[in-house]
């Protein structure tokens, strides 16, 4: 017999499977920020109502920034719980950006002010809980839970990065929120890093001495 979590790999909506299982309060957590060259990495949580749903939800990358916006606040409207948590440069440096969001999605969760009852993560990776918990691969794509917390930790971090512009406007933050485009790669060079780059991120430190 397949396990609970080997099912909700194929499944659209596997919160529906967890909720037909007896599961209330499924979260959906995911991150954004992984790649870029600066600034934190974000991870959000995200729980609903059993019987709720929108259907212009979808994973965030798929969405314009204006839509991201208009939908962040319907969630923060409608669901039961969200929470959101960070990771900044200097943890991402001294543990590696995948321990970095891991540790982000945990803070996420523990933020909750309610208790899930299951974890759904996007992605291939769990975190340390006591919750029962299930990384789905393209989680984003398949769970309405799972894609809301994709689209609040965008909105967050480009929030983050809009402001860290205003310190350091030389690199275009605004823009590129701290992705490695051609922009961003020739700031360095000219500029160096600032305090908000990770520095063991090898474009920034090759850059930095080309």
């Amino acid at each position: 017999m397949e396990s609970l979590s080997s099912l909700l790999q194929d499944k659209t909506q596997p919160e529906k499977m967890l909720h037909e299982r007896g599961y209330r309060h499924v979260a959906g957590v995911d991150e954004a920020g992984r790649g870029p060259l600066a600034g934190p990495v974000v991870a959000s949580a995200v729980i609903f109502s059993q019987d709720w749903n929108h259907p212009e939800i979808k994973d965030s990358k798929k969405l314009t920034g204006k839509k991201r916006g208009e939908l962040y606040h319907i969630i923060k409207k409608n669901a039961l719980a969200w929470s959101w948590a960070l990771v900044e440069p200097d943890e991402i440096d001294r543990i590696n950006i995948l321990q970095a969001s891991l540790a982000a999605m945990k803070k996420a969760v523990e933020s909750l002010n309610v208790k899930p009852d299951y974890i759904i993560v996007d992605g291939l990776h769990s975190f340390p809980t006591h919750t029962p918990q299930t990384p789905i691969r393209k989680g984003d794509a398949k769970s309405l839970v799972i894609a809301a917390a994709s689209i609040m930790a965008k909105v967050v971090r480009d929030s983050i990065m809009q402001k860290h512009h205003v310190l350091y406007p030389q690199y275009n933050f605004a823009r590129n929120k701290g992705y490695g485009t051609r922009e961003h790669i020739r700031a360095l060079t000219v500029y160096g890093y600032c305090p908000i780059h990770r520095k063991s991120f090898k474009r920034v430190v090759c850059d930095r001495e080309s």
